[in-house]
């Protein structure tokens, strides 16, 4: 409430019949009060903000949070002047220089509500050669980069120093701009303690330390990391935990890093955005047939702008992205293991619309402000449930509507029935639940099956391909059936020639006898071609590469259990 709200609600009083001091019931006394703030508060259009307290703050503007005119140039400069309930009762608290524990949905400006707080704070003072003023935490390379984008956007007014530390970049680089001071530090927990282990860094001077997706953070094997950093920091610095969802058993870790702090929930913990459609898409287990599910799925959406796809395992992920690739989409993918050019590059290209969709494992979910998402689809349905909630907000955002699909098999009722009892909502069926699936298809057991049989089986597997190849011209194929044996008709063929390179590696092979010509150039140690007399029986791989002729024998002996 801000000063003229004030004058106005003291003249009321003033002007009240008995004035003031004549109240002498107290009850008489708050029911007038309160009757005043109603009347004096409904003729103003005003923001609501709940908080842990049910406390509601009359906040209309970015101008009426405190925010310095530097920043607030900047805001209006980026076409905002309405802050969202985050970022309307975290702002004032941060610069009060509170702890802060803020719970919203994703989608909602968790960022913004500590870096413009923190732009304001950071123009007093400057930063020295490798001691960083405030520190920010983010648990993946593209959420870090995201935040640093926001400091060159929010921050254009001021010259401060921001230093982004994560993997697959130059040390070298980096340590020139801590050498310059870094007013800003935003990096990941790993690359962080690898830079104070080489002598780096000191955190004597953090005076504000942000730790973004808190809950994750914590929940993702970064605790000792944390505890780590936070004793290289003053016990006195201020401390803001932000996330869209926080389990009791991740709050009580939290709270050992948090003293005393104002705890916001804007919305209730763990929720989704009403703006999405959940829906429930049923299917077999097999993964050819989720694939097929899923190819049908997208060809089926006639909004479809954009999509992500989301994988439990990094190698569902590759398998899933050549597959839609073979099939004609539009497709990249995401995980860990891709270096971090090669994810700029992908995440850049989709955000530009080169790609119309996005392979992913949960490192996109967090946190990522991809704007303009129209659907989100869960290959595989998460095991924790709080990663539900983190995938399906990467569409919906900033009151935009959005589509979330996920294929479900028998095998995930455990999981979905958490999903469902965290959000605490039924997610409805798209076209019937698992009871209503048809009975799997015969000839993908049968391609499955031959896998198992090896040499046996490999030879029923080519028949059937063959007859498959030929075809009966007067039956009807139906298209999916047809595009899942093609697929599973591959995954035999692979198998067949790792079945194969067995018998063609002992056709290669031809005696030879050096022992009549001394003058003969022995064979490498390292020729697959040359003839092993002592452990032909026993060695049919390749051998190390990178020995030269001084292999060491126990190198090139494949244990045997039983000997000839």
């Amino acid at each position: 409430m801000n000063g003229s709200r004030l004058a106005g609600l003291a003249s009321s009083f003033t002007n009240a019949p008995g004035n003031l001091p004549a109240f002498l019931d107290f009850q008489a006394f708050w029911s007038y009060v309160a009757g005043q703030l109603s009347t004096s508060l409904a003729s103003t259009p005003q923001c609501s903000l709940r908080t842990g307290t049910e406390t509601e703050f009359p906040l209309t503007t970015f101008a009426d949070l405190g925010l310095s005119q530097k920043v607030l140039s900047a805001v209006t400069d980026a076409g905002y002047t309405i802050p969202t309930p985050i970022q309307a009762g975290a702002i004032p608290h941060a610069l009060q220089r509170r702890d802060i524990c803020g719970i919203a949905q994703t989608g909602t400006g968790k960022t913004a509500s500590f870096v413009l707080p923190m732009l304001t704070l950071l123009e007093k003072g400057r930063a020295r050669a490798r001691m960083p003023r405030t520190l920010i935490l983010e648990p993946t390379r593209e959420l870090a980069a995201q935040v640093a984008e926001n400091f060159d956007k929010y921050g254009k007014n001021h010259k401060l120093n921001v230093a982004l530390l994560i993997g697959g970049v130059s040390f070298e680089d980096q340590d020139r701009k801590l050498e310059r001071g870094a007013d800003v530090l935003i990096c990941t927990p790993g690359r962080l303690l690898d830079h104070c282990e080489r002598g780096k860094l000191l955190m004597t001077g953090v005076e504000i330390l942000v730790i973004d997706e808190a809950d994750r953070m914590l929940d993702m094997g970064f605790i000792p990391d944390i505890e780590r950093i936070a004793k290289m920091i003053p016990f006195t610095r201020q401390t803001l935990f932000f996330s869209a969802t926080m389990p009791p058993e991740i709050q009580k870790l939290a709270d050992r890093f948090l003293q005393n702090p104002e705890r916001i929930e804007v919305a209730k913990p763990s929720s989704t955005a009403k703006t999405v459609t959940q829906r429930l898409i049923a299917s077999h287990n097999k993964d050819y047939e989720k694939r097929a599910v899923l190819r049908d799925l997208i060809k089926s959406q006639d909004d479809l702008k954009n999509g992500i796809i989301f994988c439990n395992r990094k190698k569902d992920v590759a398998d899933l992205f050549r597959s839609l690739e073979r099939h004609g989409f539009s497709v990249g993918a995401l995980h860990g293991d891709m270096d971090q050019r090669s994810r700029t590059t992908m995440l850049a290209n989709f955000k530009d619309n080169k790609i119309t969709l996005l392979v992913a494992s949960d490192v996109a979910a967090r946190g990522l402000d991809i704007p303009d998402v129209s659907h989100v689809f869960n290959f595989d349905v998460p095991i924790h449930a709080e990663d539900y909630v983190h995938r399906i907000g990467r569409t919906g955002r900033a009151g935009r509507s959005g589509a979330a699909f996920t294929i479900v098999t028998k095998s995930d009722t455990k999981y979905l029935d958490a999903i469902e009892k965290l959000i605490n909502e039924k997610i409805e069926w798209h076209s019937g639940d698992l009871s209503a699936l048809p009975a799997p298809m015969e000839s993908h057991d049968n391609e499955r099956g031959g896998r198992k049989g090896r040499d046996r089986d490999k030879d029923r597997g080519r028949g059937r391909r063959n007859d498959s190849a030929r075809g009966d011209s007067s039956h009807k194929v139906d298209t999916k059936s047809v595009d899942n044996q093609i697929e599973a008709a591959e995954e035999a063929i692979v198998e067949a020639r790792v079945e194969n390179v067995r018998p063609e590696r002992k056709a290669d092979r031809k005696p030879q006898n050096n022992g009549g010509n001394r003058n003969a150039r022995p064979n490498p140690a390292n020729d697959d071609n040359r003839e092993r007399r002592r452990y032909r029986d026993h060695d049919d791989g390749p051998t190390p590469v990178g020995f030269g002729d001084d292999i060491p024998a126990f190198m090139l002996i494949v244990a045997n259990a039983v000997k000839a």
